[in-house]
């Protein structure tokens, strides 16, 4: 019992002292720290590591783009040119860097594009697909 008190405390006091980091991050540390503390429970100290690397995997959810965003892309008008791509297009997963995006002009932090005849809105530092547009 006292370990799991200590790799509690440990934990949420690693968790709080992130609260202030992009928003990005912090499904990471709230599955982190609630992984840690069942695996704890289950396992002990070592159950809390390995919860606590599994829940850190499982928090790391994309969250949707703001609506805004979401209906500036689907106002743009659909590109002459058609671009095609092996891939699946898949919320989460990378485009290929081929790829051409077209910023938001009101959020930076997204981009868009459409592909296999689909939009697409990506975060532009990763290529990462944020949300399909259907």
């Amino acid at each position: 019992m006292k370990n799991l008190l200590i790799v509690t405390t440990a934990l949420f006091g690693l968790a709080g002292g992130f609260a202030g980091t992009a928003q990005a991050q912090e499904g990471t540390v709230t599955g982190a720290a609630g992984g840690a503390v069942t695996g704890a429970v289950v396992g002990g100290p070592v159950g809390a590591v390995v919860g606590g690397a599994v829940g850190a995997i499982a928090g790391t959810a994309i969250d949707p783009p703001p609506a805004r965003v979401v209906q500036y892309v689907e106002s743009q008008p659909m590109p002459e040119q058609h671009v095609s791509i092996q891939q699946d297009i898949v919320v989460g997963k990378p485009l290929p860097r081929e790829v051409v995006l077209t910023p938001v002009a009101d959020d930076p932090t997204y981009a868009y594009t459409v592909v296999n005849e689909r939009r697409v809105i990506v975060d532009p530092q990763t290529y990462t697909v944020v949300q399909v547009v259907e």
